[in-house]
């Protein structure tokens, strides 16, 4: 055996032993060390790069790392064996996924405007904001000789005097606190219910001196990173906002790697576990400190998330779903709770899943469809989704159509090798000067935050400036020179975003020909895509009166550039709309109001999913849009 240590830049290391023999990724896995592996670990991606502190690696030289790079002890995690005792440092940009949680600062007003905005619409087109959770007063009469009822028929008989419902449902969380409680307030208590035409519910009782916290918890889980709000059940007010990374892209970047490793031995554990012990749960008892509130006080969970996602939240085979004729185990179910995948709150809290309504169209898109509000518009609109597929819906209130296409997770900061999700020491916007070539960009986080990488929203920005610059041709390949052009023995070039002594990591932040390639074609996925789907229906881009953009991919994006790369449809950049993360939002109306999770069933059930493999058009488009902007440049004469 031999001694592993493993260094981080803001955290103590941590110290294992491995055989002889073992992938440092591996052991990075079975210890819980966060190493980005987007590819999965077989050295195709070239993110899982640490850097040989001590000790000696079995570990070749790749086509991602450098001649200097790899003499000044980098190596790649995935392909280095273990054959000594060894120190390795793992830097900033490898670990973000999962060091840099983020609790929001509520004081901020922008952080719950989209919330309280989307109250107003949801009001205006006449869905209640009123869900079925509300707080009791129940008295009870004291027991005594000659009253010898047990307290939990002593208990649901008052519940019924004060609901007028015969059935009084008392599981068994509740059941074993009644003594206590029962006697410490004398008999009269508190009681969180949930109330149905049918029974009523009981999840929690409590001495009626104290003032009870009713909350529930809106989730968005995207295939790179996830996002959660608390609110109050009550009013619907916002009490805590999380972010953090998806744990399970350790095990690859995209859906299709994820389904492969959940189907080795012991791989749905594993992956359910990244989801819930390693990502949820923590991110859950981080917002409920700060919104001073117990876990065990959240009663509800509404989850947006894609179909694959769902199946290893649930641990539910999702082969499935990659298999012809890609048929999931489910599409919607109301039969989840807490409890039973290991959720950290109250035991007995129901968790509504956002709908699916394909394997590769699923629950955040439904729940974003209902966010845009095309179904209640009579104009025609687009929806799409960025993420690591890219989802699009196309209609208005008489229909709606949908398709998704493999974009990869380029948007979210996959594939690309100073890539990262939008978090803090992410470069979310960025100007080049076009005579020097010298950057001005904004960073996420505090004033002063050094640069570690690009989140989506900076590297639309980052190849536009590039282009319009000059420095890269159509095909993305690098042409000009200068003092941050950098080229390896084999002529690939890239661009210096920041040196290491500007950057916040241990090495420079830089965007690489082999990085260009794989945005230009995500960027083509979702232009063939909307072409594809437009001609499908028989329909001309020049018919669309609003285009709707979704994914947590930075705090904007520039409408403008993403035309301008042929990403976009070259329409009035006017039409379009920046929404944000859609899929948390909807998930947060879907938890608020019973009326919304109903409409949100019926937007699932009314869309009619197309799956692209099949349309014999879509490949000669994406191969003619793999270009910047594209290869026919009549669709982009504002470009011109």
């Amino acid at each position: 055996m031999h001694k592993v240590t493993f260094k981080f830049e803001n955290s103590e290391d941590v110290t294992v032993f491995a055989a002889f023999g073992e992938s440092l990724l591996e052991v990075a896995r079975k210890t819980n060390v966060a190493i980005d592996a987007p590819c999965g670990g077989n050295g195709a991606c070239g993110k899982c790069k640490v850097k040989l502190m001590g000790g000696t690696l079995d570990s070749k030289k790749t086509s991602h790392i450098s001649d200097e790079e790899y003499a000044a002890g980098w190596r790649l995690a995935c392909i280095s064996k273990i054959i000594d005792d060894v120190e390795v440092l793992v830097p900033d940009i490898a670990s973000a996924y999962k060091s840099r949680m983020k609790m929001a600062d509520l004081s901020s007003a922008e952080e719950v405007k989209i919330f309280e905005e989307l109250k107003e619409q949801i009001a205006e087109v006449g869905i209640e904001l009123k869900n079925n959770l509300e707080v009791i007063d129940v008295t009870m009469s004291a027991p005594t000789l000659d009253d010898t009822m047990p307290d939990n028929e002593r208990f649901s008989w008052a519940v019924e005097e004060v609901t007028g419902m015969d059935k009084i449902r008392v599981p068994y969380s509740v059941i074993k606190k009644m003594a206590h409680v029962f006697r410490a307030s004398d008999f009269h208590v508190k009681a969180v219910i949930r109330k149905t035409g049918k029974d009523v519910f009981v999840y929690d009782v409590l001495p009626a001196s104290e003032e009870p916290v009713v909350a529930g918890i809106a989730i968005d889980i995207g295939t790179t990173s996830v996002s959660a709000i608390i609110i109050d059940m009550l009013n619907g007010a916002v009490l805590a906002k999380g972010s953090a990374g998806n744990g399970q892209i350790r095990y690859g970047a995209d859906v299709i790697n994820r389904i492969i490793e959940s189907g080795k031995p012991g791989g749905r554990e594993k992956l359910q576990d990244a989801i819930i012990k390693e990502t949820l749960n923590p991110l859950i008892l981080n917002m409920c400190a700060s919104a001073k509130i117990k876990p065990a006080q959240v009663y509800r969970l509404a989850i947006g998330a894609n179909t694959t996602m769902n199946h290893l939240l649930m641990g539910v085979d999702a082969d499935p779903v990659r298999m012809e004729p890609y048929i999931p185990t489910f599409f919607k179910t109301n039969s989840l709770f807490a409890s039973d995948i290991g959720l950290k709150v109250n035991p007995d809290a129901h968790i509504i899943l956002a709908p699916n309504i394909g394997s590769y169209v699923g629950g955040d898109i439904t729940a974003g469809a209902f966010v845009s509000m095309i179904w209640n518009k009579p104009e025609f609109s687009i929806f799409i989704d960025l993420g690591t597929n890219g989802e699009i819906v196309f209609g208005n209130s008489d229909f709606m159509m949908s398709c998704a296409c493999s974009a990869g997770p380029a948007f979210e900061g996959g594939d690309i090798s100073c890539g990262m999700r939008a978090t803090d020491g992410a470069i979310e916007a960025i100007k080049l000067d076009k005579e020097t070539l010298e950057p001005t960009y904004s960073v996420i986080g505090d004033p002063g935050t050094k640069p570690v990488g690009l989140c989506g929203s900076g590297i639309i920005d980052m190849i536009a400036e590039l282009f319009r610059c000059g420095v890269i041709n159509p095909k993305g390949q690098i042409i000009r020179e200068g003092r941050r052009i950098r080229r390896d023995e084999f002529g690939m070039g890239s661009y210096i975003i920041a040196f290491e002594e500007e950057a916040g990591s241990v090495k420079d932040v830089e965007l690489t020909e082999a990085d260009i390639d794989s945005f230009i074609r995500a960027k083509g996925a979702i232009f063939s895509a909307i072409r594809t789907m437009l001609s499908y229906c028989d329909f001309d881009i020049s018919m669309i009166e609003n285009v709707y953009v979704a994914g947590g991919i930075g705090s904007g994006i520039n409408m403008g550039n993403a035309i301008e790369i042929g990403m976009f449809p070259d329409i009035p950049v006017e039409m379009y709309h920046y929404l944000g993360n859609t899929s948390l939002a909807g998930a947060y109306a879907m938890l608020y109001s019973t009326e919304a999770e109903r409409k949100v069933y019926e937007i699932a059930q009314n869309m009619t999913y197309i799956e692209l493999s099949n349309v014999p058009t879509y490949m000669d488009e994406f191969v003619a849009a793999c270009f910047v902007p594209h290869t026919d440049k009549s669709l982009f004469p504002s470009i011109q």
